[in-house]
């Protein structure tokens, strides 16, 4: 089995967030000095990444699972769990990240091509070629990592649940719960590669592509007597002076590799980033109905039949449009040299460059060599061009305007939705879906009585309830929030859980809220700006009456006048009204005497006034 794998599956999963904390602090000569739990450290990410130093998918093949570390929990103390470090995938460069489908093959290694040749291994490619058509049709592609150093995250970490001391608000000084850690984001993905090289070789079995490419470059690939040879692409580098481009052979083509012949178009993805396609005619072939023309028409076509599912990169050029240049192989044998001058004029009509060579002799192989080379950098100029054009008209995606919410609808149709659904026994339910309540309730430890009542003030100020009153709920119905393995599901009651029990000022039913740090009366508790005002303006307003008062008093003559009595009847004589509230028997003999005396007083300040009259 060969080592090159260009196609795998793999799962991938982000880190866990961790825990927050529940805690209270406590010190000498402060037993309760408020929440102080640290919040919990968000998992690691899973990033995929385009290294020059990774030439193949061969390690995932035998690692498909990869997982990223897990954040740890808060503590105590106000200390906030470590964040989990990101996994770093290093691919190739020219890796293209599918979203895995339903469609996919028995190890999800489209790419990994097998050993031997004749009908077993016509009938695997077969299967291959199909499998790769319905996947590339299927599949959604993630990114495209072109260029060295560009990275696309596959897996989101999850988030840190928050600690009581975050959770601590006016109203709620002290909670008895924490958030919990979202868990991360799991899912298969597939990774292609696609060679990134200048020219691509083409052509039938056995046409001399991977002599080509030895005599060319450095590199040595399989070179045999018989067909298919070439089971996996190969790369050479070719030097022309101070320039350099890259070569790829691609496994022979024969007419049907279309509906699955021969090794198929299981390859051909590698030639999508090559700017020139070179194709290599044998003109030494035996069989009586090939000739170097039909030859190219024949390739031709298969690629003009594969061309809708290949992917054109930004400011690519597409297939069709891509230069051609035929090489005509082989010229050391006599016969076949004829037959190449007889039909080279025959395809400079049709405006391509044509190059009589031999790898055996290395006649031609020089002029070939240095006329790629000028084509090729003729292309990556014009290809630069196409990718700056794109650039500027690239569309620029801003988020939708919502409509403004109103007091009826706050929440309502923006981030949740509700539906009722039914079984086939009668049984219904509603099922809430949408971010934030499917959020809520992975952070939820149902557990802790109190944050079950925190997650249904928040689904309260969401507007959940007053949704589902509008779906026709009623107390006792089954509510779902989520989908699938993870839903929650409960009875719904929401004059329970919604917070009502905090509606008859009860401050000991008051979820958070804790007696011992209320200290209202104590020394430690420092008024607000408001209550001062307000003690300030209720101290002047009472000081303003006494003064209106006293000056009422002054002018009616109170002050001046001693002989004016002002209450005859004794109205207002404190003893007297301590009399009608039942004083005892003594208090009442004490308030006569004082009394009898009182009038005395009176009888002789009137007789000593008379007798100064």
């Amino acid at each position: 089995m060969s080592d090159f794998v260009d196609r795998v599956t793999v799962h991938v999963k982000g880190g866990d967030g961790g825990n927050g904390a529940a805690s209270i602090r406590r010190e000498k000569y402060k037993p309760l000095a408020g929440p102080d739990g640290g919040d919990g450290g968000d998992g690691g990410s899973v990033i995929v990444v385009a290294d020059t130093n990774a030439t193949s998918l061969l390690d995932y093949r035998y690692m498909p699972h990869r997982t990223a570390p897990s954040g740890t929990m808060g503590k105590g103390d106000n200390k906030d769990g470590s964040r989990g470090e990101d996994l770093i995938l290093p691919v190739p460069v020219g890796t293209v990240v599918f979203a895995a489908s339903s469609v996919t093959g028995a190890n999800g290694t489209g790419g990994a091509a097998t050993s031997g040749a004749g009908s077993a291994g016509a009938a695997v490619a077969k299967t291959n070629t199909v499998i790769s058509a319905a996947k590339h049709k299927n599949e959604e592609i993630l990114a495209d990592l072109s260029h060295a150093g560009d990275s696309f995250v596959v897996a989101q970490g999850g988030a840190g649940g928050l600690g009581n001391r975050s959770l601590a608000s006016k109203n709620r000084k002290a909670p008895g719960f924490a958030l919990l850690g979202e868990p991360g984001e799991e899912r298969d993905i597939i990774l292609e590669l696609k060679s990134i090289a200048d020219v691509a070789l083409v052509g039938y079995p056995s046409a001399g592509k991977s002599s080509l490419v030895s005599t060319l470059s450095a590199a040595r690939p399989k070179i045999a007597d018989y067909p298919f040879t070439t089971l996996v692409p190969n790369l050479g580098v070719v030097n022309t002076g101070d320039k350099r481009f890259t070569i790829a052979d691609v496994p022979g083509l024969i007419p049907g590799a279309a509906q699955g012949k021969g090794l198929g178009l299981e390859f051909l993805r590698h030639i999508e980033r090559t700017q020139v396609i070179a194709h290599v005619i044998d003109c030494a072939t035996l069989e009586q109905d090939r000739d170097p023309v039909s030859d190219y028409h024949a390739l031709e076509n298969e690629l003009a039949q594969y061309a809708e599912q290949l992917g054109t990169p930004l400011g690519a050029i597409p297939i069709a449009e891509r230069p051609r240049v035929i090489i005509l192989n082989k010229a050391d044998i006599p016969d076949a040299k004829e037959l190449a001058e007889f039909v080279k004029p025959d395809f400079e009509k049709m405006g391509h460059k044509v190059f009589i060579i031999s790898t055996a002799s290395h006649e031609g192989l020089k002029q070939l060599t240095y006329a790629l080379s000028d084509l090729v950098e003729k292309m990556r100029a014009r290809v630069a061009e196409r990718m700056a054009a794109a650039e500027e008209e690239r569309v620029v995606i801003r988020p939708l305007e919502r409509k403004a919410r109103n007091s009826k609808a706050v929440g309502l149709g923006f981030d949740f939705e509700i539906e009722r659904e039914q079984d086939r026994d009668g049984n219904f339910w509603f099922t809430v879906t949408g971010s934030k309540p499917e959020r809520w309730v992975r952070q939820t430890n149902f557990d802790n009585e109190e944050a079950v009542g925190y997650l249904a003030d928040r689904l309260a100020r969401l507007g959940v309830e007053d949704a589902l009153r509008a779906k026709g709920a009623r107390v006792g119905d089954e509510v779902r929030i989520g989908r699938g393995e993870n839903a929650m599901a409960f009875d719904w009651d929401p004059t329970v859980q919604a917070g009502a029990e905090m509606l008859d000022g009860d401050p000991h039913a008051q979820r958070g809220h804790d007696l011992r740090l209320d200290e209202v009366q104590g020394l430690n508790r420092r008024r607000t700006n408001v209550e001062r005002r307000r003690r300030y303006h209720e101290w002047m307003d009472a000081k303003t009456a006494v003064r209106n008062a006293m000056m009422e008093e002054r002018k009616a003559g109170h002050w001046a006048d001693p002989s004016r009595v002002d209450d005859p009847e004794g109205a207002q004589d404190f003893l007297k009204r301590f009399d009608a509230d039942g004083g005892s028997d003594g208090a009442r003999g004490e308030g006569a005497r004082f009394n009898d005396g009182a009038e005395g007083a009176r009888a002789d300040g009137m007789e000593s006034v008379e007798s100064a009259e």
